[in-house]
């Protein structure tokens, strides 16, 4: 019944996201509050749905260390569940992502419409650059970003070195870091079509204070919290 139900929630997803972003081309001309709400509303409606057909549900810890201003979020990457869940989570957002992205149909539309901050990850310093410079420019606007420092998704138990463009971007804008820490991959890899019934648990841990601090200390600090955080909430550890 599992493997049914995961069959029957990704169908519907898949099938959802051109009746959805066909008319949302209608809204790119439109400011940014409208055209991320209505992007926005399809994710809430995947992790409704995710709910009902799968039933996976999150609970959330540490709501209370989400700041008042715009900051920047360093967030584990396990699964897909986190790029939905992120925008229920916190206050509206772009995301730092490969440009390749921005040529899939209807999703990189939807990237290309939001802001997103598209970068060249094998430019090196120059991608670091574009992090720094368009990112203090979405800041500056109000609009959260949202960075997973291992740059792509890593399964539950293992590591990846974290990247500093995030760190350097930082350092550089003086916006504060919040860590967010969960365990989405042990209940939908990010492989294969099982979504496996369960709760997500989610941590948001309190912001770092970036000014005065140097991006390696940044990215030490942020580090050393989600991974331990992640190792304290995983079922494997908690069996």
């Amino acid at each position: 019944m599992t493997m049914l139900r995961s069959i029957i929630f990704t169908g519907i997803m898949i099938l959802s996201v051109p009746f959805y972003a066909l008319p949302g081309m209608l809204v790119i001309p439109l400011p940014f509050p409208y055209r991320y709400g209505y992007f926005r509303r399809w994710a809430a409606m995947m992790i409704w749905l995710l709910g009902v057909v799968c039933n996976l549900k999150f609970e959330i810890k540490g709501q209370e260390n989400i700041p008042e201003g715009a900051a920047i979020i360093f967030a584990k990457h396990q699964s897909a569940w986190e790029t939905l869940a992120l925008q229920q989570i916190f206050p509206p957002q772009v995301w730092v992502v490969k440009r390749e992205l921005f040529w899939v149909p209807f999703f990189g539309w939807a990237l290309m419409a939001l802001g997103s901050v598209g970068i060249n990850r094998k430019a090196g310093r120059v991608a670091i650059r574009q992090i720094v410079d368009q990112g203090i420019r979405r800041l500056k606007q109000g609009r959260w970003i949202v960075i997973f420092p291992e740059g792509t998704r890593v399964a539950p138990g293992v590591r990846k070195r974290y990247g500093i463009g995030g760190a350097v971007l930082a350092e550089e804008s003086g916006y504060p870091v919040v860590p967010v820490a969960h365990n989405a991959g042990e209940f939908w890899p990010r492989r294969g079509l099982l979504k496996k019934p369960g709760t997500i648990k989610v941590v948001i841990g309190e912001p770092i204070e970036t000014k005065g601090r140097s991006a390696e200390e940044i990215n030490k600090l942020a580090e050393h919290w989600i991974e331990n955080t992640v190792a304290e909430i995983s079922t494997a550890n908690n069996a």
